[in-house]
């Protein structure tokens, strides 16, 4: 287990959810939560990731558990807050980190199970997600904090990524009304969106040429962002140094919607 930035927070013993586990940016996440002593629970609906993950994490020495599931699916989501809540008696952290972008296409050629499979599991799963996490929170009154996830995507055009975008909109819009719904009792919203990173999601865009090129002259940084870059500032929103933000959207992005 690498270190994904966990070694500048401590969260020992807090009780960490985190969705989209499997691999990419939600993976680090976890690894990152897991390296600073939290105690980490991960959702995806790859089982047998997730379970490569569980035991790498258990190998170093980390309290985890596996609660594999679509976080489209508001029953399973609820069943994964009902087994975190058997184990671990509450929940600290939310980091809402599932999302999809299958398909790279110009949106009049967008179909409608292409559309709504976007919205499904980004938007729609983060809100079932923070709802399962809010009533464990609100039920223990100790607050909590949770992360969601978005992309500069929510702010900023972006070519064929019609679904993606939108659904990281909802996410802002989502991020900001929870906050302020559920501020005075103690649980913090927030959302990270961050820019291209050097992930699974952006491999076929980073190999070509073209894009490659496209993407990096709209980051005055001219590079992608690197998985423990957003590790370190996930951390941050869930931790008490950032105890008095709520509703914030901290772009990681290279500067691209400063640009």
């Amino acid at each position: 287990m690498t270190d994904a930035g966990g070694a500048r927070f401590d969260f020992t013993g807090r009780r960490v959810w985190v969705t989209g586990a499997s691999r990419g940016l939600g993976r680090e996440i976890a690894v990152g939560f897991a390296t600073a002593g939290a105690r980490v629970a991960i959702t995806a609906r790859d089982a047998p990731a997730l379970a490569a993950l569980a035991a790498e994490l258990r190998g170093a020495g980390a309290d985890v558990i596996e609660v594999p599931a679509s976080v489209a699916d508001g029953e399973a989501v609820a069943a994964c807050a009902s087994a975190i809540d058997a184990e671990w008696g509450g929940l600290d952290v939310l980091v809402n980190c599932a999302g999809i972008s299958p398909t790279f296409s110009r949106s009049e050629t967008v179909t409608d199970e292409e559309w709504r499979a976007v919205l499904e599991v980004n938007a729609t799963g983060s809100f079932l997600c923070a709802r399962e996490a809010a009533r464990l929170m609100l039920r223990d009154d100790g607050g909590g904090s949770i992360v969601n996830v978005s992309s500069i995507g929510g702010v900023a055009g972006l070519e064929r990524l019609a679904g993606y975008s939108a659904s990281k909109g909802a996410v802002d819009a989502l991020t900001r009304t929870l906050a302020v719904e559920w501020a005075e009792r103690g649980i913090r919203v927030n959302a990270l969106a961050p820019g291209f990173f050097e992930t699974d999601m952006t491999a076929g865009l980073r190999r070509s040429d073209r894009w490659r090129d496209a993407l990096l002259s709209k980051v005055p940084m001219r590079r992608f962002g690197t998985p423990p870059e957003i590790v370190s500032a996930a951390m941050f929103l869930a931790s008490d140094a950032a105890a008095f933000i709520t509703g914030a959207h901290l772009a990681i992005d290279g500067g691209w919607t400063a640009a």
